[in-house]
């Protein structure tokens, strides 16, 4: 308050005196005046005033106008004044042309002002509750004003947002509303808001924040939108850029696949305004923001699988090889992929395979890389195609083998009328365009990144320098163009690249020692008292002379370990060698390119070290500081170690591969195993059911056995006096015993039904005869009753025993048929021979022919007697 009282009291003399007057007044009409209308006309006053004189109207009507916020809100019309007002007041009119000597006056009056409104943070809160009139006078001019106070002074504004109750679920309504202008600038309210605060960004995108930004992006015609398209672009990246939670909710809402038409662009060769190329730059940025890799792994990883599926990334690489697009975008776009291809095998492997629409088509890679080496390209397209090369490489064993083939000589195109990868390189590599060098050597040098294979491979390598001359290798063109005192640039990215070839390949060491000048010449590069321009190279050198030691086999006599120690300590000093080897890392160009992998230099002459460079110097610096300072004793022991660990190594690797021979055994054996448990189940069914049949069989046999038994013994009864189909031989004799006695009684009841029946007949010629007389009736009928009587009682005595024989008879008859059926079931279940069938049989007919015969006895008594 001092400091706007000290500005108005400069600014109060002369002219201005009146017109703080009538502010005056104006502000006792506002705070006095009971009538709306007055007030009203007052504010509105106050409001052509505000511009012009910022400061009076700022210091003397900030509380009244404040009060009518509060006091008169049912009058939409007075409140649109009161916003407007306090709009004029506190925002930074950027068109406004000051006074030199009164620029930062100006520009402090804003946040002062902005100070004051906030200091009461029911201020903000009333300001969030206006937002909620749907007036277009009252809604627009808030919106304004809000904007404003975050510009002036963000995060304070933002914290009492934060805590005020539904605070931004009030401003993401604005994102809906129908009246464009509010929604745009709601859009810019947002973009202030969510302005490097966390907290904010994930209620605003939890409050579908994204849906609603999408949306309006294609209602705007995406790339070819305008200005709004802009801001809803921004807002995103606010919304997404280090937010890991706003990232996978965007992945996880299936967002990425929206962006795919974002890229529709076409192969028109016009149309390129400048607000579509504004708007795919930023559309580009923001695929990178979801890939860059300052995120964590995993969830870069998922987008990249997420933008590959659903054919962002083809519609990338369609832009990368279309006709007249932009330079910007195409470097930017050559960035985009570069971070969506990454280290990301699916994509690697996608991009690998993409062909340039040239005749004959020839690959991307390829395509790109003659713009790297064409020192006419623009330097950041190049660094774009440098970058986009090392993302190709990162982690892509499969794509370095493709890269380092292509220089070897078996399959080098002899006929010349294609140019690979390799020859791309080799010839930036010895080109007289220092960038092109310093370009290639690092890009060959990402070929040979953790890969020893490669490593070995490019030793093959065999270039022809003229004719008549031998070929010489790669390694040793490298150091002869090192030793001919080219441009630091070049000789930076030579001993870059001869430096991650000799890390941790004793093999390449052995064939860079073999040349005898390459240590003589190192030697004298470190011991030389040289300018500040040169001490660069010097720590290379040093650095390169150390791999030399660190991972020196002893293979060659001359240039053992213990030999460079001493050559190192004679001719240059151990102090001084470690001393130049620290040159590196004091680099004022080092720390920027550790700091992330994208190659972004300001100009050339700062293109100087390379990000994974940086890393292999961090790793190494330290083990060769330890190894130059070793005694021989030390590295006796250390060299013991080394061959145990070397055997260990070699142990642990044949038992590697027998362990890997022996899962691939098992994984027969299982495979095998489940064969034969398949087998084994239906076995186990077939041999249960089997069970049962045999034991249903044994059932059977055992009912037979006992059956047949019992046929034995009657066969054995009938000729030995055995049984025969289970009838026991007294059952035989019984039986036989029965039917005589049948017999006997049937002839002695034969005999004496015949004596009966004669007595009969003489009893009645008696009665017929005449010349009886009475005395002998009389006796002759008294014997006659009695012997009546007799017959009688034996005529009931043979029916008694007539009933019992029919009895008999009846039981016969039930054993036969039991018989019978033992025997027809028996020749059925087993079957016997002839002889035992015939006697069998025989003896069946023998019984039945009986038992007939007893009945005809039976039947004849029957007859006989009636």
């Amino acid at each position: 308050m001092n400091f706007l009282r000290g500005v108005m009291g400069g600014q109060s003399a002369g002219p201005q005196h009146t017109e703080a007057e009538t502010i005056q007044k104006l502000c006792d009409r506002v705070a006095s005046s009971t009538l709306l209308d007055d007030r009203r006309n007052a504010v509105r006053a106050l409001k052509s005033l505000s511009k012009k004189y910022r400061l009076e109207v700022g210091i003397q009507a900030m509380e009244h106008l404040i009060h009518v916020l509060q006091t008169d809100r049912s009058d939409s019309e007075i409140i649109g004044y009161a916003l407007d007002t306090l709009y004029n007041i506190i925002a930074n009119d950027e068109e406004e042309e000051v006074e030199e000597n009164s620029t930062r006056q100006s520009d402090d009056l804003g946040s002062q002002f902005t100070e004051i409104f906030i200091k009461q943070q029911e201020n903000v809160t009333l300001l969030l509750s206006l937002l909620e009139e749907f007036d277009f006078h009252v809604r627009w001019p808030g919106v304004k004003l809000l904007t404003s106070l975050l510009k002036q002074l963000g995060p304070q504004v933002q914290q009492i947002i934060l805590v005020s109750p539904m605070g931004v679920s009030r401003l993401m309504d604005l994102l809906a509303d129908s009246r464009e202008v509010i929604r745009n600038d709601g859009v810019l309210l947002l973009q202030a808001l969510t302005r490097s605060n966390g907290a904010i960004q994930k209620i605003v995108a939890f409050e579908n924040a994204f849906e609603r930004l999408l949306d309006i992006i294609t209602e705007e015609g995406n790339s070819d939108g305008g200005i709004v398209v802009e801001d809803c672009l921004i807002l995103l990246q606010n919304l997404l850029k280090n937010n890991n939670s706003n990232q996978n909710f965007f992945k996880e809402g299936s967002y990425i696949q929206r962006m795919k038409p974002w890229f529709e662009v076409g192969d028109e060769n016009s149309g390129w305004s400048a607000q579509k190329v504004t708007n795919l730059h930023l559309m580009l940025q923001l695929v990178r923001v979801l890939v860059s890799p300052t995120n964590p792994p995993g969830a870069t990883s998922t987008c990249q699988k997420a933008m590959f599926q659903c054919g962002l990334l083809q519609q990338l690489c369609t832009i990368l090889m279309a006709t007249g697009v932009p330079a910007d975008i195409l470097t930017e776009t050559i960035n985009t992929v570069s971070e969506v291809i990454r280290g990301c095998h699916v994509n690697q492997d996608y991009f690998a395979s993409v062909n340039a629409p040239s005749n004959p088509p020839r690959p991307a890679i390829v395509v790109l890389l003659m713009s790297m080496v064409n020192e006419r390209q623009p330097f950041v397209l190049r660094c774009a195609v440098l970058y986009c090369f090392q993302c190709f490489l990162y982690k892509n064993q499969k794509g370095q083998g493709e890269i380092v083939s292509t220089l070897l000589p078996s399959t080098i195109d002899a006929t010349g009328n294609s140019v690979s990868a390799g020859q791309l390189l080799c010839g930036g590599l010895f080109s007289t365009d220092s960038l092109s060098n310093w370009c290639a050597a690092v890009a060959l040098a990402h070929a040979l990144q953790d890969n020893a294979t490669q490593k070995e491979q490019l030793l093959r390598v065999q270039l022809a320098t003229s004719i008549g001359n031998p070929p010489v290798s790669l390694l040793q063109q490298c150091t002869n163009i090192l030793s001919q005192g080219s441009k630091i640039q070049t000789r930076v990215g030579l001993l870059m690249l001869l430096c991650t070839w000799l890390s941790n390949c004793p093999i390449a060491v052995t064939h860079f020692l073999h040349n005898s000048a390459n240590v003589p010449f190192l030697t004298g590069q470190i011991a030389e008292n040289l300018g500040e321009e040169e001490q660069l190279v010097q720590g290379l050198c040093a650095l390169l002379l150390g791999i030399s030691i660190y991972f020196n086999d002893n293979s060659l006599e001359s240039y053992m370990k213990e030999k460079l120690k001493q050559l190192i300590e004679k001719r240059i000093g151990k102090e001084n060698f470690i001393e130049k080897l620290g040159f590196i890392s004091k680099h004022e160009l080092y720390s920027r390119a550790s700091q992330k992998p994208q190659p972004n230099f300001p100009s050339p002459e700062y293109m100087i070290f390379d990000h994974e460079f940086t890393k292999l110097v961090k790793e190494l610096e330290g083990v060769i500081t330890k190894a130059i300072y070793k005694s021989s004793e030390e590295d006796k022991k250390e060299e013991e170690v080394k061959k145990t660990l070397e055997q260990h190594d070699s142990i642990v690797t044949h038992y590697k591969n027998m362990i890997r021979e022996q899962d691939l055994q098992l994984e027969e054996l299982k495979q095998q195993v489940s064969t034969l448990k398949c087998q084994n189940e239906q076995l186990q069914t077939a041999v249960t059911q089997q069970v049962s049949q045999i034991q249903q069989h044994k059932d059977q046999y055992n009912l037979l056995k006992v059956q047949l038994g019992k046929d034995n013994q009657h066969q054995g009864s009938y000729s030995d006096g055995a049984q025969m189909n289970g009838i026991q031989p007294e059952d035989i004799g019984r039986l036989r015993e029965e039917i005589g006695e049948l017999k006997s009684n049937q002839e002695l009841l034969q005999s004496q039904l015949a004596e009966k029946d004669s007595l009969i007949e003489n009893l009645k010629s008696s009665q017929t005869s005449p010349g009886t007389n009475e005395q002998s009736a009389t006796t002759a009928s008294a014997k006659d009753s009695e012997q009546v009587a007799e017959l009688k009682q034996e005529l009931a005595t043979l029916k008694s025993q007539l009933n019992s024989q029919s009895v008999e008879i009846t039981k016969l008859r039930t054993e036969k048929q039991e018989l019978l059926q033992k025997t027809e079931a028996f020749a059925k279940s087993v079957p016997v021979s002839g002889e035992n069938e015939t006697v069998t049989a025989a003896k069946t007919t023998d019984v039945e022919g009986r038992l007939s015969a007893l009945l005809q006895e039976t039947k004849d008594l029957k007859v006989s007697f009636w």
